[in-house]
């Protein structure tokens, strides 16, 4: 009888070691995410409370540009189980079916509001004298350094683009744009905003064109825009759209700032991907989005919300206008 224990202990050990074998655990799942530069710090709270509840998935998240992250899954066909950006348009826009042609997505969800605004610190020049009024002269006097990302990659940049040429408007104050951009030239620019923080806080620069939300995340003094020029408020969305930014993928016409994500249709683990959009889009990732400077959608808007996962459709309401 001992003898046969231990015949039968070797052979379940030498099954433990083959392919498949009782004591072989499945890996995690790796949740590919790309994402807009201003969701990494929401998104990383977001991505602890779903390793907590789902430990068989592991999100791997890469935060850079919109309109590169976009590209990233068409032109250089990277697999991503979720796309999140910061301008809503960049979905159909990039990844939606043209001319007959199919998509890389065919739905989106709106899931969070911001505002694009200034950030400085007190040493960034003119600090104690600018103010929500002054503001635009003080940006635009010689020798003030400003930071800013790239509108050709970046939807902040071509905001901060839309929003100088709606304060031209609101202030009466001609080539108020081109003045305060002189301030903010091609040395200053990054893919991404979020890059020129640290040059902010070392004082290279002295005024970043940023997201309210980063504004809230880092503690930073940010300038309090009227919302008629900031893009936050989908209220004044006719407003908005009289300003054009003109780049090299177009003139694009201001809208509200209104994040949205969506399941790209190659996704490797889209199971996963509506589990931790439902997370997102629910109670607890809203709380979360909003603990990080994010205004919310309650609930979330959808576009396409028919070819929605089913597990995702009781969750939004249709887009307003869609």
């Amino acid at each position: 009888m001992p003898r046969r224990t231990s015949v039968a202990a070797v052979l379940l050990g030498l099954a433990a070691l083959l392919p498949g074998g009782p004591a072989q655990a499945a890996p995690p799942a790796r949740l590919m995410i790309l994402a807009a530069g201003t969701l990494a710090r929401p998104f990383r709270d977001i991505d602890r409370l779903f390793a907590a509840r789902y430990p068989d998935a592991v999100p791997q998240p890469q935060f850079a540009g919109s309109v590169k992250m976009a590209r990233e899954i068409t032109q250089l066909h990277q697999p991503a189980d979720i796309l999140a950006v910061a301008d809503y348009s960049v979905i159909p826009q990039y990844m939606f079916g043209k001319d007959g042609q199919p998509g890389y997505a065919d739905w989106y969800a709106g899931f969070a509001r911001n505002a694009i605004t200034f950030v400085y610190t007190p040493q960034s020049k003119y600090a104690a004298d600018v103010t929500p009024a002054n503001w635009y002269r003080m940006l635009a006097r010689n020798g003030v350094e400003i930071g800013r990302s790239n509108p050709d990659t970046d939807p902040s940049g071509y905001q901060t683009v839309q929003m100088l040429s709606l304060a031209e408007r609101y202030y009466k104050a001609p080539g108020l744009a081109a003045r305060i951009l002189a301030n903010a030239p091609a040395a200053n620019m990054r893919d991404t905003e979020t890059s020129l923080i640290a040059a902010l806080q070392l004082h290279q620069i002295d005024y970043l064109a940023i997201y309210r939300s980063d504004a809230v995340q880092h503690h930073f003094r940010y300038l309090h825009l009227p919302v008629r020029i900031d893009l936050s408020d989908p209220r004044h969305a006719a407003v908005y759209r009289e300003a054009v930014a003109h780049t090299k993928n177009g003139a694009l016409p201001g809208r509200p700032i209104v994040y949205a994500v969506t399941i790209p249709k190659r996704a490797p683990h889209p199971e996963w991907a509506q589990k931790y959009l439902a997370l997102l889009l629910g109670p607890q990732g809203q709380a979360v989005m909003e603990k990080n400077g994010f205004g919310v959608l309650a609930p979330p808007y959808a576009v396409g919300e028919a070819a929605m996962p089913a597990s995702l459709r009781a969750l939004v309401k249709p887009w307003p206008g869609s």
